[in-house]
C-alpha cells in the first residue's frame, strides 16, 4: 500500500528570500545551495515529526504566524553561541532527559524556529 514516508520540505513566503536565506545561513549555519535553499540529508538521530495543534494554541508565540519550525542539530549549545554571536538570543529553553535538548528563536521574519538536539536515544513517539 502506498504511503507518506515522511516531512520532504518547508516552503514559505517571504519578502526577502535572498535575506532570509542569508540570516539563515550566518545564524544557524544552512547550507544554502545556488538555487536558494538548504537540503539536508535524512538525520541519523531523531525523527520528523507532524503535528497539528488547535487554533488557539499559545505554543508558536510569541511569533505571529500559524506554524514553527523545528531544526534537529548535533549541539544545541553551539548553536546558540553562534546565534548569539549574531545578535540573536533565544526566547526559551528545555532540557528533558527523555525527549532532548529544546530552545527556542525568532527568525527575522516572526518564524519561531524549535532547535531540538535529541537524547541519545530518540524517542519512539
Amino acid at each position: 500500500m502506498a504511503k507518506v514516508l515522511g516531512i520532504g520540505g518547508v516552503f514559505f513566503k517571504t519578502a526577502d528570500p535572498k535575506g532570509l536565506s542569508d540570516w539563515y545561513q550566518r545564524v544557524l549555519g544552512f547550507p544554502i545551495s545556488k538555487w536558494g535553499g538548504a537540503k539536508f540529508p535524512h538525520p541519523t538521530e531523531g525523527c520528523t515529526v507532524w503535528t497539528p495543534f488547535k487554533a488557539d494554541t499559545d505554543h508558536f508565540a510569541p511569533s505571529p504566524h500559524p506554524f514553527m519550525i523545528n531544526l534537529i542539530v548535533d549541539d544545541i549549545d553551539g548553536v546558540l553561541d553562534r546565534a548569539r554571536a549574531e545578535g540573536v538570543e533565544p526566547i526559551g529553553r528545555q532540557d528533558d532527559e527523555s525527549f532532548g535538548r529544546f530552545a527556542w528563536i525568532l527568525d527575522p521574519t516572526g518564524v519561531k524556529v524549535e532547535l531540538w538536539q535529541p537524547p541519545a536515544k530518540a524517542p519512539t513517539a
